[in-house]
């Protein structure tokens, strides 16, 4: 992950927490929350994807410890679309607007 790209993370974690979040969402319905563990089993098996998951998590979007998985969702379902120039990431345009 480079400076230029914070924003992004590579494509089996996007993968991951796509899933993670749609089997949330359908088991616990749309207001469930999550915090980035949940994208883990309960051992630390690869501590590099952990640390880009928590470092894209807690500083690249300051996300709270808890948050809503359709909030998660739509952003990482978004990565894919973002401009690699712009200036102000997906996050930054949705993060004060209610879920």
């Amino acid at each position: 992950m480079t400076d230029d790209n914070k924003s992004l993370i590579r494509p089996d974690l996007q993968q991951k927490i796509l899933e993670v979040c749609d089997r949330k969402i359908a088991d616990k319905g749309p207001n469930v929350g999550l915090s980035f563990y949940a994208f883990f089993a309960n051992k630390n098996d690869d501590p590099e994807l952990l640390m880009e998951a928590a470092e894209w998590w807690i500083k690249t979007h300051q996300f709270d410890h808890f948050e809503k998985a359709t909030k998660i969702r739509s952003i990482v379902a978004a990565l894919a679309n973002e401009p690699t120039d712009s200036s102000s990431t997906y996050t930054d345009q949705i993060r004060d607007k209610p879920c």
